[in-house]
């Protein structure tokens, strides 16, 4: 499914997956200057209160971000996502970020969808959960 082709609310678009560990977030930190003991060292991460280090936020918000723009596939631009965190991303997992079709609306050579959006992990936890809106060329 692409942003071109007929859509309806309730459709799915392609999932992205990642896993959650050290080797992703060291890299993540690298370009991000974000070397801090949570993300980077388990004992950390359970003096926090978690069962071990935890991911950065923000890499969720990016790899919505990467799912999107892998279905936009360049036909198309993200204009807006907003995202609310639940539970910090635990290392050892596996990352899913989703979107449903929330609404498309089509006017002068022009598409508007609005998706629901969110991230849960392999243990089913929720990570995020937000909109996001992509606008592009109509059918």
């Amino acid at each position: 499914m692409t942003i071109g082709q007929p859509l309806q609310p309730g459709d799915e678009i392609p999932v992205f997956a990642r896993a959650a560990d050290f080797d992703a977030w060291n890299r993540y930190a690298a370009v991000n200057a974000e070397f801090v003991p949570i993300h980077m060292d388990d004992a950390a991460g359970r003096q926090a209160g978690h069962e071990t280090a935890i991911g950065m936020g923000n890499l969720g918000v990016s790899q919505i971000n990467c799912m999107l723009r892998s279905w936009l596939n360049g036909h198309g631009r993200i204009a807006s996502v907003a995202l609310q965190f639940r539970s910090p991303a635990l290392r050892g997992r596996t990352n899913v970020a989703h979107g449903r079709v929330k609404s498309v609306y089509d006017a002068d050579h022009a598409r508007t969808i609005t998706l629901d959006v969110w991230i849960d992990d392999d243990d089913g936890t929720v990570l995020t959960r937000g909109t996001a809106t992509v606008e592009g060329p109509s059918r």
